[in-house]
């Protein structure tokens, strides 16, 4: 494995706003978080330091990017790649989307996921620049898909290695590549054999990037706007690997999962969807899975992708009561 910069995003992106600043950023940052239920850090949702004020790019911070940016354009282009001001619009879907889609779903079950489930048996990933990864655990330890290489981290060092096969990104991670155990999944991947080549596209790549954090920004905002319930975060379900958090009462036939999918085996275009806990009637539920979605097609034809999804997600509030 080669060396590569470890990162840490909150400090990053602190150090680009200078003193009296905290940067609340989208990507999970160390300390690692080895205590409480989650296990992981709140990137979008922490507490600034006395005497400085926390930067967010959802309602209820102090100072919002968007403000920032409008001050000092010199921050647009790191507010923009990173998804928390002066957003650039959703791409268009690459035709080799699919198999890198099924390669990086089988890396993500079988890999990410298990390394963390193995220290504190939590399995949920984040969006991390470059691709999706781990929050930071154990000995601030991370474990991140950066375009077609598989980034281990471990303190303030890393190394990366470019993905091939399950058994190659096993090694090294240091685990052995099969299903988390202990837990009985709704659905799984197929696992393909440990030696089969995993096709990973730059291009596919970097749209997944693109989707992933412009999903966790939307869905962050949701959830603040659900007032931030603390029995849900944002998440990219690995073996889903779909973006996701659930809202609404479970006992009064509210509730139901909100996300960003990067398209599957019944809708393969990436899509948002809503999906009631409680089977719901009406022609706003219109995906195959008995919910609701909205294609990427429909969000960039909009003209306004934040918006549209904002609109998406609140109607399906209102179908929901």
């Amino acid at each position: 494995m080669a060396e590569v910069p470890a990162r840490n995003p909150r400090a990053e992106a602190t150090a680009r706003l200078g003193p009296g600043h905290t940067a609340a950023v989208l990507e999970p940052s160390p300390p690692a978080v080895n205590a409480g239920p989650w296990f992981a850090d709140d990137p979008q949702h922490v507490a600034a330091p006395p005497g400085t004020r926390l930067v967010a790019c959802t309602p209820g911070c102090d100072v919002h990017w968007e403000d920032l940016v409008a001050q000092d354009p010199g921050l647009a282009v790191f507010a923009r790649e990173h998804w928390l001001a002066d957003l650039a619009p959703l791409p268009a879907a690459p035709d080799d989307l699919g198999s890198t889609r099924t390669a990086l779903t089988a890396l993500a079950f079988f890999v990410l996921a298990p390394a963390r489930h193995a220290t504190n048996g939590k399995i949920g990933l984040r969006w991390t620049k470059g691709g999706f990864g781990t929050p930071f655990f154990g000995p601030d330890r991370q474990v991140r898909v950066d375009g077609d290489r598989l980034v281990v981290q471990e303190r303030d060092r890393a190394a990366a290695v470019r993905i091939t096969t399950l058994r190659q990104a096993g090694e090294a991670v240091g685990i052995s590549p099969g299903a988390p155990p202990g837990i009985n999944f709704h659905d799984t991947p197929t696992m393909p054999d440990l030696d089969e080549d995993l096709p990973v596209s730059m291009d596919a790549v970097a749209f997944l990037d693109d989707w992933f954090g412009w999903a966790t920004r939307v869905l962050e905002e949701l959830r603040v706007d659900a007032g931030l319930p603390d029995d849900t975060r944002v998440q990219i379900w690995p073996e889903h690997f779909d973006a996701a958090i659930e809202l609404g009462d479970a006992d009064a036939g509210t509730r139901a999962s909100y996300g960003a999918s990067p398209g599957d085996d019944a809708v393969p275009t990436p899509y948002l969807y809503v999906s009631p806990w409680t089977p719901r009637d009406g022609a706003f539920w219109n995906a195959p899975f008995g919910g609701a979605l909205l294609t990427l097609d429909q969000i960039r034809a909009s003209g306004d992708d934040l918006g549209a999804a904002r609109d998406f997600f609140a109607a399906a509030r209102a179908e929901l009561g």
